[in-house]
């Protein structure tokens, strides 16, 4: 049965895509749940769309794994934690739509689909723009906004708890005159609204709020810590629903974050990551 090609997701995958190619070393292109929050998309759509952009040359891809599959090289693509950028060769499939996958290794725009992003851009699919689907964060998103939106977050107040525990976990690990560029360059409000536990600056937060915490912050010296306790920390400290993934919450965190800073700030606290938190920042 044809798959219904859906304007917002096609925007979303070619986003991604733009956006995986401005940071070196992150082949393949890596899709996750937040990526997709508030749109149904079952495994067959998320395989079909990306077999759509393919086949019509939006896309060039590199790709290694089994052309000739059966249904069973299917894996539950969009319910995965996350997932290397894989296609479906739809095309004379006896066994039923989407059953052979291939694997990319690299994957990019065409000029027709750097052409094609930039007309959505200019005038984005109607659905992400009212109804259940949630609108895609960008730069001009407020803060905490865009970190519900991208961690798959119920509220704002989640997103302002998990990015205080973040925060704090990545400040503890920089010198303080590191920490004091990092604020010097967040001074935003986190959110426009009448809600006074919502209004603090972002470098409030950064900072922290509670000031006894913010004093140890001071007067220790950085610690070295793995990505296994930045995790741990951040799903415990912030104590996640079950249904958040730390990873997930924390490039949430970190896309918003990179988006108030400066190049030089970015590469600054880059280095004081360990390397799956690298990643993420890397990849956020």
């Amino acid at each position: 049965m044809p798959i219904a090609i859906r304007d917002d997701v096609v925007y979303i995958m070619l986003k991604k895509i733009q956006d995986s190619d401005r940071v070196p070393g992150t082949d393949p292109v890596a899709f996750s749940q937040a990526d997709f929050v508030g749109i149904e998309l079952a495994t067959a759509g998320f395989l079909g769309h990306l077999d759509y952009l393919n086949q019509e040359h939006y896309i060039n891809a590199e790709f290694s794994g089994n052309a000739y599959g059966n249904q069973d090289d299917v894996p539950n693509v969009i319910n995965s934690k996350e997932v290397d950028f894989c296609i479906a060769n739809t095309y004379g499939a006896p066994d039923g739509p989407l059953p052979h996958l291939i694997e990319f290794k690299r994957a990019e725009l065409t000029e027709k689909g750097r052409q094609m992003l930039e007309d959505m851009q200019k005038n984005p699919p109607e659905s992400m723009k009212r109804g259940t689907t949630v609108p895609i964060a960008t730069k001009d998103t407020p803060f905490l906004e865009k970190v519900k939106v991208k961690g798959g977050l119920s509220d704002l107040y989640d997103a302002r708890d998990i990015t205080e525990v973040v925060f704090r976990t990545m400040r503890d690990m920089m010198p303080n005159q590191a920490v004091d560029r990092v604020a010097n360059e967040l001074h935003k409000e986190m959110e426009s609204t009448s809600e006074k536990a919502l209004q603090n600056e972002i470098s409030e937060l950064w900072e922290d709020t509670n000031p006894l915490v913010r004093f140890i912050s001071r007067v220790r010296q950085p610690l070295d810590i793995k990505d296994g306790t930045f995790l741990f920390r951040v799903k415990q400290e912030a104590s996640l629903q079950r249904t958040v993934d730390p990873e997930i919450a924390v490039k949430a965190v970190f896309s918003a974050t990179k988006d108030e800073l400066s190049e030089d700030r970015i590469q600054e606290v880059k280095g004081f990551l360990p390397g799956v938190i690298r990643r993420l920042w890397d990849e956020a």
